[in-house]
């Protein structure tokens, strides 16, 4: 089995992954009450998307830590997201079956972060991770 070569964030599983929950966020969202407009909905809507979008910086980003750091962001949203949509469960503004179908790509979206981050905080220097730009 050979191996993909990544010329950009767009390369990676964990960010292709990542872009699911955020399309399913949005229609979930869209049967919360119109009063959670700027409260709830906004925030899970934010949460879904920092993930993706702190994963695509962090490649971006000139050092390894830097990365790595961003990776971290990116599991702070993940975990966010599960908290909102808990809130959103607990408060019946979606159903459990509707919220357990994200929870469960958000968690397989936090481990897969994780093993990234422990490689980009455990590899050698020299070992390349991602394609250097020029």
């Amino acid at each position: 089995m050979g191996s993909q070569k990544i010329t950009s964030y767009r390369d990676l599983i964990v960010w292709k992954r990542a872009m699911e929950p955020v399309e399913e966020v949005y229609k979930l969202t869209d049967a919360f009450p119109k009063k959670e407009e700027y409260r709830l909905t906004s925030q899970t809507i934010r949460a879904a998307i920092s993930a993706p979008a702190n994963i695509a910086e962090g490649f971006m980003r000139n050092t390894r830590k830097d990365y790595a750091d961003f990776i971290g962001i990116a599991r702070g949203s993940a975990a966010e997201l599960d908290t909102l949509l808990m809130l959103a469960g607990r408060m019946r503004y979606a159903s459990a079956e509707s919220i357990g179908q994200v929870l469960g790509g958000a968690e397989e979206i936090s481990r897969m972060l994780n093993s990234l981050r422990q490689k980009l905080s455990s590899s050698p220097k020299t070992e390349n991770l991602k394609p250097k730009t020029s």
